[in-house]
């Protein structure tokens, strides 16, 4: 591979299957470590458990159905024994799919299932996370406060890499997301038995808030919030686990 070549979805795939041999690899890790769209790309063609099918069923409920079987009850009769009604709904409803991107249908069946929901979107954004997104990220504290610094400047943080240091995990990376124009920093690690984990923090005015949990694309969360922000804790880990790594975060984040 050329070192200023972008690698290609299918060298991607390779890598995501592990076929690819050291030095490919190396050249990859550094890639992603400096491109944050590439690593995103990465996470896409890593996903596994978003809801599409619940996407395409919910455009297809809302496929003109009576209006087409209205244009088949309007066919010759002599032509009709050779159209299957069955066939012709589904052909018909898939071409008011076919003309969709599946990734925007996704994100807007997604904005109006979490409406402003900013943990429901940090949720389907870490069901595309495997171990392998992070495993080979750089993790020095150069790279963290660098990071990290990106972030204070976003929401008007002060964070340090010995704030967010856990015990068994790995602190992997810290970057600024965005919806709608909100800000949304996540930290991730990754947790050598349950697997990828983020820290996550957004804007808000709604005041202090105790520990809740709740579950999302089968992942527990821990959320709660200060007088400027609001937290959530997201992984793969037992809810009793995560609540007692954030009591520790809680602590050391508002002293």
């Amino acid at each position: 591979m050329n070192d200023h070549m972008m690698p290609t979805d299918e060298q991607l795939v390779a890598y995501l299957d592990d076929q690819l041999d050291s030095d490919q690899r190396s050249r990859i890790d550094a890639v992603i470590a400096e491109d944050s769209m590439l690593n995103l790309r990465l996470q896409w063609l890593a996903r596994s458990s978003l809801p599409f099918k619940a996407a395409y069923d919910e455009l297809a409920q809302q496929a003109p159905v009576d209006r087409l079987q209205a244009m088949l009850d309007t066919l010759p009769s002599p032509a009709r024994p050779a159209i299957n009604r069955r066939r012709f709904l589904a052909a018909a409803a898939g071409l008011v799919l076919s003309g969709v991107l599946a990734d925007r249908l996704f994100l807007g069946w997604q904005a109006s299932q979490h409406k402003s929901s900013w943990r429901g979107l940090v949720a389907d954004y870490m069901s595309m996370y495997v171990p392998q997104t992070l495993e080979h990220l750089p993790s020095d504290e150069a790279t963290q406060r660098a990071q990290l610094h990106t972030i204070d400047a976003r929401l008007g943080l002060r964070l340090l890499p010995a704030q967010l240091s856990l015990p068994r995990v790995e602190l992997k990376r810290a970057q600024i997301l965005e919806y709608d124009g909100m800000p949304i920093a996540q930290i991730t690690y990754l947790d050598p038995a349950h697997g990828p984990m983020a820290l996550c923090v957004t804007r808000s005015n709604s005041g202090s808030r105790h520990f809740a949990h709740e579950r999302r694309h089968g992942m527990n969360v821990v959320y709660w919030a200060d007088m400027e922000h609001a937290w959530m804790l997201i992984g793969h880990n037992p809810a009793s686990e995560l609540e007692e790594m954030a009591k520790v975060l809680r602590s050391r984040l508002s002293a």
